[in-house]
C-alpha cells in the first residue's frame, strides 16, 4: 500500500518507499508477531542495513531508541527514534527461510521470510540479489552466560510501537514471520498481523 498507514498481513510481506528524514510508526498489533525488517538505498539496492555493521556501530545487540542503524557500507540508514516496548528486538538470526523449514521437518513449502522480503520489493517493482540478514522487530532471542541462544515468545504487549527515521532515501520491507514451529510468534504459534503508518 503506498497510502499512509497500511496492513502487513499475517504469514505476508510487504514493501514501500521513506524518503529521507521521513519516519514510520511500525506496531506489534497484537502483541506476540515477530516482524523482520529490512532496508535498502533506494538509489542502488546492492547498500542496505547491515547486522553486523550496526552491531559494531551501536557497541551492543539490543538497538536502543536513538540508536542508528548502518548500511553494508557503513553509513547511516534507519534510526530507531521511539520505542514502547520492553525493547527487545533480534540482530543476530537470519530470515527464516525454505531451507530452514526443510530441517524443522515442516518440507519445503512452507511460508518464509526470505520469500516474503522478495514478493514484497517484487510487488513495488524492486529485486535485491540477495538476502541481508534482518532487524527482527520483537523477536526474543535470550543469549545464554555459556553464548547459547534460545527461540522464546516475545515479551511485547498488544499495541506497542516502533517508529523508524530514513536517514536517506530508503525502500524499507517486512514481513509477519510466518514461524508456527517454535513459539517465537506466541506461544500458542500462531502468526498474525502488524500494521505501519507514515508519520
Amino acid at each position: 500500500m503506498a497510502g499512509g498507514h497500511g496492513t502487513i498481513p499475517a504469514r505476508s510481506g510487504h514493501a514501500l518507499r521513506l524518503g529521507a528524514g521521513k519516519a514510520l510508526r511500525l506496531v506489534n498489533t497484537h502483541g506476540t508477531q515477530v516482524v523482520d525488517t529490512w532496508a535498502f538505498n533506494a538509489d542502488d539496492m546492492t547498500e542496505f542495513m547491515s547486522m553486523e555493521h550496526s552491531r559494531v556501530a551501536i557497541g551492543g545487540i539490543f538497538p536502543r531508541a536513538g540508536d542508528t542503524m548502518v548500511t553494508n557500507r557503513r553509513r547511516a540508514i534507519l534510526t530507531l527514534v521511539e520505542d514502547t516496548s520492553p525493547g527487545i528486538h533480534d540482530t543476530l538470526i537470519a530470515a527464516c527461510d525454505r531451507w530452514r523449514y526443510i530441517l524443522l521437518g515442516a518440507g519445503d513449502d512452507h511460508d518464509n521470510c526470505e520469500d516474503n522480503l522478495h514478493a514484497g520489493l517484487a510487488a513495488i517493482g524492486l529485486k535485491s540479489a540477495e538476502t541481508p540478514s534482518p532487524w527482527n522487530m520483537w523477536m526474543n532471542i535470550p543469549v545464554g552466560s555459556d553464548g547459547s541462544v534460545s527461540f522464546e515468545p516475545t515479551v511485547s504487549s498488544p499495541g506497542d510501537h516502533v517508529v523508524l527515521r530514513a536517514e536517506m532515501d530508503i525502500v524499507l520491507a517486512f514481513s509477519c514471520c510466518p514461524q508456527d514451529i517454535l513459539p517465537i510468534n506466541g506461544v500458542a504459534c500462531t502468526p498474525v498481523d502488524a500494521a505501519y503508518e507514515r508519520l
